[in-house]
């Protein structure tokens, strides 16, 4: 009796597992396809995304020799093109060299142009650079006031753009006729020991000359060092 019991329950269980398949599962192939699918995908385009890097990452180095070889026109076009075409960091920083040739080339309006839009569209430390640039790119041009407003996200007491923001609103000062005001500024940095070594003795020496000068005339002022470009992503072979 018990074989026939066992007998009849498998065919329940059978029964009940063809009834459950044939209401549930169409979702379950569909469920399955889905994932593999899902995955191949992911897989695709990770092999997309590394051809991708791979091939920015040679454009770059051809558009950094034409750079060191004094084309500027030509290196910014070849950036300008990477950063249309290359995934994620390399089209943020192949736009910052872009700048960096096209003010090289003496097209000053375009580079501040590409120069703002990083600073107002890029978060962190690339978008403090872009910004940082954008104010020496002017800082012949543009008033005191200018600098200051266009320094401001950089010149408070947090940021570590500060003391560099500071000396270029006093180089500009300096050429604003604003003795007194660079004076201030430069002795600031000069007794700021959280200021970077090369920006106290420069704003010590400058000090030193204004007040040796009178205010009157300062000669020619050195132009502070520009933030380095950010290092490119790395591209890793497979």
């Amino acid at each position: 009796m018990s074989d026939i019991f066992h007998e009849v329950e498998e065919e329940v269980r059978q029964e009940r597992l063809r009834l459950w398949w044939k209401k549930y599962g169409d979702y379950v192939i569909a469920g399955v396809s889905v994932v593999v699918i899902g995955i191949a995908g992911y897989k695709l385009w990770q092999t997309w995304d590394q051809r991708e890097r791979l091939k920015a990452s040679a454009n770059f180095q051809s558009a950094i020799q034409m750079s060191q070889a004094g084309q500027s026109d030509l290196a910014a076009q070849a950036y300008g093109n990477i950063a249309k075409k290359a995934p994620g960091g390399y089209a943020l920083i192949a736009q910052l060299a872009q700048a960096d040739e096209l003010q090289a080339s003496g097209r000053i309006n375009d580079a501040v142009a590409i120069y703002m839009k990083l600073a107002d569209t890029t978060k962190g430390g690339l978008g403090d650079v872009a910004r940082m640039r954008a104010a020496w790119a002017q800082a012949d041009t543009a008033s005191t006031q200018k600098l200051k407003d266009l320094l401001a996200p950089l010149n408070d007491g947090k940021s570590q753009w500060r003391f560099m923001a500071q000396e270029l609103i006093a180089y500009r000062a300096m050429h604003d006729d604003k003795a007194k005001e660079a004076l201030t500024i430069y002795k600031s940095l000069a007794a700021d020991t959280n200021a970077p070594g090369s920006i106290r003795q420069r704003a010590g020496a400058l000090a030193s000359m204004i007040e040796t000068s009178g205010g009157k005339d300062f000669g020619s002022v050195p132009e502070a060092a520009k933030p380095a470009l950010p290092a490119l992503p790395q591209a890793e072979a497979h």
